[in-house]
């Protein structure tokens, strides 16, 4: 039915412009461990992207030689790989250049000697050799200003589709498997309308740029960068099988990377072996692992295990391979994988506190690094394991957090490695709020009163499991010739005397109950704000 039909409500509207009004809200309030997920998902696309970046540049020097080698075979295949590798660095630096110019806009400053990043600060690395640190990551203004109302998505869309038009026409029409890969991996159509979202019409920019932060933002292009290279990758090594596809004995080849490990830290040197594997499709080599033979499918076998624990595990084989003199030969492999368990940290944005004490429990994540192998110290205090956590208990307060700083080693390959440093602020356990019947004070029925044993003194909003028990206090209670009296509780329990004061009470009558103390679990006896009723 048409809304012609079917106008809206005064009060349909009103619920339509609060939806409006809270998604609008919620759009502001950036979670920080969105924020945090999002730079850690942003370094490893760089990370990725230097690793795919050194495969291509491998790929590139082999054209170099074969070209070298045989200028008249190799010269078309060359020259259309150049051509990829031009528009691909066009299009990189252009995006690049987007990147660096949103986060200047943002705010972003210059690293420097004098002004150097943190451990934990997120970062942008230049093309032209800069560092830029980014000190609005939930920035939801810029991106979408400079993105969308300035169309530089636009122009960014019309850009991937121009280098992924150029990519496909140097593909021969029968491999349609690698069109499909290039098309799916830098495609730029619209989305399906969602009918679950009021079946709005969204464009691939507004998806992808509208309303999101400069961190998600710089995460994307991070990603449509990969993407570029990934395609990139996939044509230049499919040029260059077109040389050789006639020069080897054997039928099929495939580059192959070997790393010394699958987890490097930052600082660390990355090491990998670089080759060309050579197949012959039309003989099965067999295979061995960890001893037991497994099928083998295009001159290659899978390994598959369950991992059930975090560690570091190893696995090794044996392939034999009947040379074309009919000798067999073997070559053994060995590899190692990290088993690492599924977490989240979440942390709020500069509250860095730990409470004197009490037993702060500390979690910690080495970036994929078995908990058993992380090793917390500390300033201002002593720290203790339990279970997969740390216990962290402070001596002194520290409110400015200069003098409390959290250390992080990691034990690895024997050496003991500092992953990073932290300050904290350590502050006392906050005041208990005095309760009766649930109520901090407010207006109360004379049966409620009556039926309540005392005082309670309750940490409102404090999540550790820390309690005060009130020692003392005092109810005053307003006679009729204005004066007031006092009767005394050395405990937390209402007197008889106090009870009977009650029952005496009128509507309207005012009652305080002050002089409160209260000790807390660590022995210390915190005085309590007054608070006072009025009788229903």
């Amino acid at each position: 039915m048409g809304a012609k039909n079917c106008p809206e409500t005064p009060r349909q509207k009103m619920i339509n412009m609060m939806y409006i009004v809270l998604t609008a809200m919620l759009a502001l309030n950036v979670a920080a461990e969105v924020l945090e997920a999002f730079k850690v998902v942003d370094i490893s696309l760089l990370q990725t992207l230097e690793t795919v970046d050194m495969k291509n540049a491998q790929v590139y020097a082999r054209f170099e030689q074969a070209f070298a080698e045989n200028e008249t075979r190799v010269k078309e295949w060359k020259e259309k790989a150049d051509i990829v590798k031009e528009k691909t660095d066009s299009l990189i630096l252009f995006i690049g250049a987007i990147k660096k110019e949103m986060a200047i806009k943002s705010g972003a400053t210059q690293v420097t000697e004098a002004q150097p990043l943190a451990s934990n600060d997120f970062f942008l690395a230049t093309a032209d050799g800069d560092t830029l640190k980014i000190s609005k990551a939930d920035d939801l203004n810029v991106p979408s200003e400079f993105m969308i109302t300035q169309k530089k998505a636009t122009e960014l869309k019309e850009r991937v589709e121009e280098y992924r038009a150029t990519l496909i026409s140097l593909i021969d029409d029968s491999d349609e498997e690698l069109r499909n890969t290039i098309m799916s991996a830098l495609h730029t159509s619209d989305p399906k309308a969602n009918i679950k979202e009021g079946g709005e019409s969204k464009s691939w920019e507004t998806e992808r740029f509208l309303d999101k932060p400069l961190v998600a933002v710089l995460t994307l292009l991070s990603k449509i960068q990969i993407d570029v290279k990934n395609s990139e990758a996939n044509l230049i090594n499919y040029l260059y099988s077109q040389i050789d596809a006639g020069s080897f004995l054997f039928n099929k080849l495939g580059a192959r990377v070997i790393p010394n490990s699958s987890m490097i830290l930052q600082g660390d040197e990355y090491v990998a072996e670089v080759f060309l594997a050579a197949e012959d499709t039309t003989q099965q080599p067999e295979i061995l692992i960890n001893g037991r033979s497994v099928p083998v499918h295009d001159g290659k076998a899978t390994y598959r295990i369950k991992t059930s624990e975090p560690g570091v595990f190893s696995w090794s084989g044996l392939i034999k391979y009947k040379t074309p003199a009919g000798i067999i030969k073997n070559y053994s492999f060995k590899q190692e994988y990290q088993v690492t368990q599924p977490s989240v940290t979440m942390s709020a944005t500069r509250m860095n506190v730990f409470y004197r004490g009490l037993n702060n429990p500390f979690d910690v994540s080495g970036g994929g690094i078995p908990r058993e192998n992380l090793e917390v110290t500390m300033t201002n205090g002593t720290v203790s394991r339990s279970g997969d956590a740390f216990i962290i208990k402070p001596n002194e307060l520290d409110e400015p957090g200069r003098r409390t700083t959290v250390s992080v080693h990691a034990n690895i390959g024997g050496e003991r490695r500092l992953l990073g440093t932290s300050n904290w602020r350590v502050k006392r356990v906050p005041d208990p709020v005095a309760h009766v019947a649930g109520q901090a004070g407010g207006t109360i029925r004379k049966e409620r009163l009556l039926v309540e044993d005392g005082v309670l003194a309750v940490l409102e909003d404090f999540d550790f499991d820390f309690k005060y028990t009130v020692t003392q206090f005092r109810v005053e209670i307003s006679s009729a010739g204005g004066y007031v009296n006092f009767f005394e509780s050395n405990s937390n329990r209402f007197t008889p005397e106090q009870k009977d004061q009650f029952r005496r009470l009128n509507p309207n009558s005012l009652i305080y109950i002050a002089n409160i103390k209260a000790v807390g679990d660590d022995g210390t006896t915190r005085d309590i704000a007054p608070i006072s009723f009025k009788i229903q």
